[in-house]
């Protein structure tokens, strides 16, 4: 009978890829996890430090440094982390050596509320706390304000953030009882009143007519109030 030595080697070629393969698994699966490399993209101020996305980084309460690569589960790393206050959105890895790493992007203020309770106002209009680590400079917002029905508030503070004009004046967003916004400007002590949020654009448009005047006559310190309720107009109380 003829041998077929070709037919041989490549059982024991396929006997050895599986074996290779095989070992490969079992010895990436018994590896240890590093400790986490931690990324922050966006904004270059820390509101959240490594050490506390490390510090949510745990396992079966456990940390997951050290521990075998196979038993750790990303996904719940990850909803770990994007259920901090502070994070808008983590996503973590695993190389094949056993190199965790985690990507944070945070959230980003717009306003900060100071009101009977203290926190911030994303700019996706969501609740965000206050961080011992650092202390953003965005409008403070006063007034009837509730951290469920943050809207109104949310609007204008986008607005303001958008508009280049408005982010270097305004210091101080004031929502009243009737929601109606009003909002002072730096060095002018002067109130705004801008009433409701209808034909905010327009409002806008003729507030900054108004202060570009008065700031070219010298005359910005004659006033109290500028009252923008009305869209056709703007009504000026003097001191």
């Amino acid at each position: 009978m003829q041998i077929n030595y070709n037919y041989i080697k490549i059982i024991g070629l396929l006997f050895l890829v599986v074996g290779l393969f095989a070992f490969s698994k079992h010895r990436n699966s018994n590896r240890n996890t590093s400790e986490p490399i931690i990324k922050f993209f966006g904004e270059n101020k820390l509101f959240i430090t490594e050490a506390t996305v490390s510090k949510l980084l745990i396992q079966n309460q456990q940390s997951v440094t050290g521990q075998p690569k196979e038993i750790i589960d990303l996904n719940e790393l990850e909803t770990a982390l994007n259920s901090n206050p502070m994070i808008k959105k983590a996503e973590v890895f695993m190389s094949v050596n056993g190199e965790l790493s985690a990507e944070i992007e945070q959230k980003r203020p717009i306003a900060r509320v100071n009101t009977n309770a203290s926190y911030y106002i994303d700019d996706e209009g969501s609740f965000m706390p206050l961080s011992s680590n650092y202390a953003a400079r965005v409008p403070l917002v006063t007034g009837s304000v509730k951290k469920n029905d943050l809207e109104s508030v949310f609007q204008f503070a986008k607005t303001v953030d958008e508009d280049e004009f408005l982010k270097k004046h305004v210091i101080e967003i004031r929502q009243n009882d009737d929601k109606t916004i009003d909002f002072k400007i730096r060095k002018s002590d002067f109130v705004v009143h801008l009433g409701t949020l209808n034909q905010l654009k327009k409002k806008i448009n003729n507030f900054k007519a108004f202060y570009q005047k008065a700031l070219k006559d010298k005359i910005l310190d004659n006033y109290k109030l500028v009252n923008l309720k009305f869209d056709k107009q703007v009504i000026c109380t003097k001191i």
